[in-house]
């Protein structure tokens, strides 16, 4: 699915934004979890932003999706004062756990965890 360039540099924008919004957290809101933000994707109509996360010293991923579903619109608010001059739509935030790194990783487990036997010499 290909973007328009304005929903590209509008993603970036808040992927930048929330970035630095969840690396200061004064709130408190995410505890001890270090969340990354993978990617952002917004509609057409800049109304919707679906934000893909990775959280690397979580251990309950749901819980701390929840904590950010509940706290969605007091990230909303601090994302509205960061941005508001550079853009006049605010979106809808909607956050999604990326699984994207935890598949690489249980791939790299499997692979590692097969046993190959060396090529026969004898064999040609």
């Amino acid at each position: 699915m290909s973007s328009t360039v304005r929903q590209q540099k509008f993603s970036r924008l808040i992927q930048k934004e929330l970035s630095d919004i969840f690396q200061r957290d004064q709130r408190g809101v995410l505890g001890n979890a270090f969340i990354t933000i993978v990617d952002v994707r917004v509609s057409p109509d800049l109304g919707v932003a679906k934000i893909y996360i990775s959280m690397m010293l979580a251990k309950d991923k749901k819980a701390v999706l929840q904590k950010l579903d509940l706290h969605k619109k007091e990230i909303r608010k601090a994302l509205g004062d960061r941005i508001r001059n550079q853009a006049r739509i605010i979106p809808e935030l909607a956050f999604f756990i990326d699984e994207v790194e935890e598949n690489a990783q249980k791939m790299d487990s499997l692979l590692k965890g097969l046993h190959i036997p060396p090529p026969d010499p004898t064999e040609t």
